[in-house]
C-alpha cells in the first residue's frame, strides 16, 4: 500500500474518532462546568501524553519549534474544546454540524497560509461544494438563532482549522504523537490551573452520561484521534486529507444510529453519498 493510501487511512481513523466528539462534549456539559471539562479533559490528555514522551523515549522539541506548538496548543487542546463547551450550552450537537462542515474549508485555507500548499480550481470547487452539501443537510430544518452559541461555535472552527494546519506541518519534522503530545505537556500548567479554579463542590450530582462523555473527550478526543489525524495531513496533504472532515457529520448520525437507535432516512444516505463523492474529488485534483 503506498504512503498517500495510508495517509488517507489515518486520517479517516481520526475523522470517526472525532465524529464523536461533539455528541460526547454536549453529554458532558450537561455535568460539568465548561471550563472545569476543558481544562481536566487535557490535563488528564497531558498526563498520558507525558507517559508516552517518557516511555518512548521522544526527543524533546527545539526551541525554534514552540511557538508552533504554542498555536496548536491555542488551536485544538485550549480554543476548539473550551468554544464548542460553550457554544454547546446555546445549540444542540445537530445544530453544531453546519459548523463542521466548514472546518474543511477552513483547515485547507491555514494549510495554504502556513504551509504554502497549492491545489488546483478543480480541488477547490469539490471543496466548496462538499461543504455546501454538508451546511445544506444540516439546515434542512431551518436554524435556530443563537447568536452567542453561532459565533462561538465559528470561533471554534477558525481556532480548530489552525491548530490543524500548524501541528501537521509540524508533524512533518516531529511526528504526529509527539506534537499533540508535546502540545498537551506545554499547556499542562494553565490546563490544570483551569479545572482548579472551576473545580466542583460535589461529583455527586454527576451523571454516567457525562462521566462517559468526559472519558471520551479526554482519551479519544484529546490524544487519540490527534496521533491518527496529524500523521494523515502532514503525508497526505492539509487540504487534501482535511476533506474528509466532510463525512465526520455523518460519522455521528451513524453512530446515533446504531447506538441509540436513531432512524437513518434516505436523504442522510443520499447527502452522506454526495459527500464522499466531493472528497473523492478533492483527492483526485489534490495537488
Amino acid at each position: 500500500m503506498d504512503s498517500k493510501a495510508v495517509s488517507w487511512i489515518n486520517g479517516f481513523i481520526g475523522v470517526a474518532i472525532f465524529a464523536g466528539s461533539l455528541p460526547a462534549t454536549r453529554a458532558a456539559v450537561l455535568g460539568f462546568d465548561p471550563f472545569f471539562l476543558t481544562g481536566a479533559r487535557a490535563a488528564a490528555a497531558a498526563l498520558l501524553g507525558a507517559v508516552l514522551l517518557t516511555v518512548l523515549r521522544a526527543p524533546r522539541p527545539q526551541r525554534a519549534d514552540l511557538p508552533a506548538l504554542f498555536l496548536v496548543a491555542l488551536g485544538v487542546v485550549l480554543g476548539f474544546p473550551l468554544l464548542t463547551a460553550l457554544a454547546l450550552q446555546y445549540v444542540t450537537s445537530a445544530h453544531s454540524i453546519v459548523f463542521v462542515g466548514l472546518l474543511p474549508l477552513c483547515t485547507a485555507a491555514f494549510g495554504v497560509l502556513l504551509a504554502g500548499e497549492r491545489h488546483r480550481p478543480a480541488f477547490w470547487v469539490c471543496s466548496l461544494l462538499g461543504s455546501a452539501v454538508v451546511v445544506g443537510y444540516a439546515a434542512r430544518d431551518g436554524l435556530d438563532a443563537s447568536w452567542q452559541g453561532d459565533s462561538l461555535m465559528l470561533a471554534a472552527v477558525v481556532v480548530c482549522g489552525l491548530g490543524y494546519a500548524e501541528g501537521a506541518r509540524l508533524s512533518r519534522r516531529l511526528g504526529g504523537w509527539q506534537v499533540i503530545c508535546w502540545a498537551l505537556l506545554l499547556s499542562l500548567p494553565a490546563m490544570a490551573a483551569m479545572a482548579i479554579w472551576r473545580w466542583p463542590s460535589s461529583f455527586a450530582s454527576v451523571s454516567l452520561p457525562a462521566w462517559l462523555g468526559f472519558g471520551y473527550v479526554s482519551l479519544f478526543s484529546m490524544l487519540l484521534g490527534f496521533v491518527f489525524w496529524y500523521r494523515g495531513l502532514a503525508h497526505g496533504g492539509i487540504a487534501a486529507v482535511g476533506q474528509l472532515q466532510l463525512l465526520q457529520p455523518f460519522m455521528g448520525l451513524a453512530l446515533a444510529a446504531a447506538l441509540l437507535g436513531e432512524a437513518v432516512s434516505i436523504g442522510m444516505v443520499l447527502v452522506t453519498l454526495g459527500a464522499v463523492l466531493c472528497v473523492a474529488g478533492a483527492r483526485r485534483f489534490a495537488s
